[in-house]
């Protein structure tokens, strides 16, 4: 059974659905038999290369508030997020494009460490402030997720895998995502947003039980 998961590196409710999943998984009696493979998601594709303001900043104008009033409605998401094991600090990590970043996810599909480098970007981004349109975080997060150097430094000083991050962009938008994190399993069944595990567990079963 195969399962798509359309996220971007900087989504909170991204990296929460991927904790939630994970439980889920640990819990289905055929994980072993299922191919997990995430897909790219901009939510900022506007965003500067490399970031310049603080990502509080940038959602406060967004929101139309102020900076403290920004933080006072993001804790709401730090609280869920710590309900799943995750202390979130994020909101002065730089704000950045995540084209680049996807980039590196699908060099690490090709290489067997996707997962890997999906959670080391999102801890580097979430857990320690970290800018990920830095191509020193970059690096530093393919390292700890076991990608080969060299492979990185042609991804990171080119434009590779920019047409993928793009066509996985384009199918989600025909499949009707217009936010992340969406589920897809089998090309069949679309699941949209941070379930509770309760709820991706229930969609792993039926998805299971409907195979032909």
């Amino acid at each position: 059974m195969r399962i798509e998961i359309w996220a971007d590196v900087v989504c909170p409710w991204c990296y929460i659905g991927k904790r939630r999943f994970e439980k889920a998984l640990a819990g289905f009696a055929h994980r072993d038999e299922v191919e997990l493979l995430y897909r790219s998601f901009e939510l900022d594709p506007f965003a500067p290369e490399v970031g310049t303001e603080p990502t509080v900043r940038v959602l406060a104008r967004k929101f139309g508030s102020d900076e403290a009033g920004t933080k006072e409605m993001l804790s709401r998401v730090d609280d869920v997020a710590a309900a799943e094991g995750l202390e979130f600090a994020h909101l002065d990590a730089l704000h950045a494009r995540t084209l680049t970043a996807h980039r590196l996810l699908h060099l690490a599909a090709e290489q067997g460490r996707q997962p890997e480098l999906l959670e080391e970007l999102m801890a580097a981004y979430f857990a320690r402030g970290e800018s990920v349109g830095d191509h020193d975080v970059l690096r530093r997060a393919a390292a700890s997720a076991g990608l080969d150097a060299a492979r990185v430094e042609q991804v990171l000083g080119s434009t590779e895998f920019r047409d993928e991050v793009m066509a996985d962009i384009a199918q989600a938008r025909a499949y009707g995502a217009s936010g992340v994190p969406f589920y897809v399993v089998d090309g069949r069944f679309g699941i949209s947003g941070a379930q509770p595990v309760e709820t991706l567990s229930q969609a792993l079963e039926q998805a299971w039980a409907s195979r032909d």
